[in-house]
């Protein structure tokens, strides 16, 4: 059964994990705990049982506006809805702190995550050339709350 709960000191060595198996960018390991420590409530993950199959970190970059920085599935659960279950969760975090806008940046090569975070109602603003560490554009997304 899955469950999505806010992320535990224990989970970070799997996001970590994750993050390196699914996510391009090479991300320091620290940084990940800086996360945790300075907004918890943007750091969710979905376990199935006792195994991490997803995260996400987002946090609060104003007073009504939020970020979603990171979104990680294995590989072999998406499309399965999961993805959406966490987003959808952390939007309801953001909504209840009272953030009435969300953004996010997308590479403007996976198709899979634009076509993901359009179905999920965010729009594209403009696009940041060479955002990411191998110089690859980047999509910024808003989605208002």
């Amino acid at each position: 059964m899955l469950k999505i709960r806010r992320v535990q000191p224990p989970d970070i060595i799997e996001v970590i994990a994750l993050a390196y198996d699914t996510l391009p960018e090479r991300y320091n390991p620290v940084i990940f705990n800086q996360f945790y420590e300075s907004f918890p409530e943007g750091f969710l993950v979905v376990v199935d049982e006792q195994q991490l199959i997803g995260f996400l970190i987002g946090i609060k970059i104003a007073p009504t506006i939020a970020r979603v920085l990171m979104l990680s599935i294995q590989s072999r659960y998406r499309k399965q809805g999961i993805g959406t279950a966490l987003l959808n969760e952390f939007l309801r975090i953001m909504r209840h702190l009272s953030v009435t806008e969300v953004e996010l940046e997308v590479r403007t090569t996976n198709r899979g995550a634009l076509a993901f975070y359009k179905k999920q109602g965010f729009l594209l603003q403009h696009t940041l050339k060479q955002f990411y560490q191998n110089g690859d554009d980047a999509y910024v997304m808003k989605k208002k709350l």
